[in-house]
């Protein structure tokens, strides 16, 4: 059974992240190669996220699907695609 929004957001407060909100991309968003100054992790709620690490010595793209936690560490470049039908996350910042 997939989490609520509102328990999602408590266990990512719960993580230790201060920042917490619920994001909703579109089918097929793309994000270029970006960093952000500090860690992010991402629970998705629903939908899927693939990631890449470009600068990574060997990049390899890997998919996050609901129910997974995804972390990126502060300053590490990084790009994602959304799915064909689009992907829900809480984000902890």
């Amino acid at each position: 059974m997939a989490k609520s929004q509102k328990s999602a957001e408590s266990e990512v407060r719960a993580w230790g992240f201060n920042r917490v909100f619920t994001w909703t991309d579109e089918p097929n968003a793309h994000y270029p190669p970006h960093r952000h100054d500090g860690l992010t992790t991402h629970l998705i709620l629903t939908g899927k996220l693939t990631i890449t690490y470009p600068q990574d010595a060997e990049p390899k793209k890997e998919t996050f699907g609901p129910g997974a936690r995804l972390d990126v560490d502060a300053r590490r470049m990084h790009e994602v695609w959304v799915g064909d039908e689009g992907c829900s996350m809480v984000i902890g910042e």
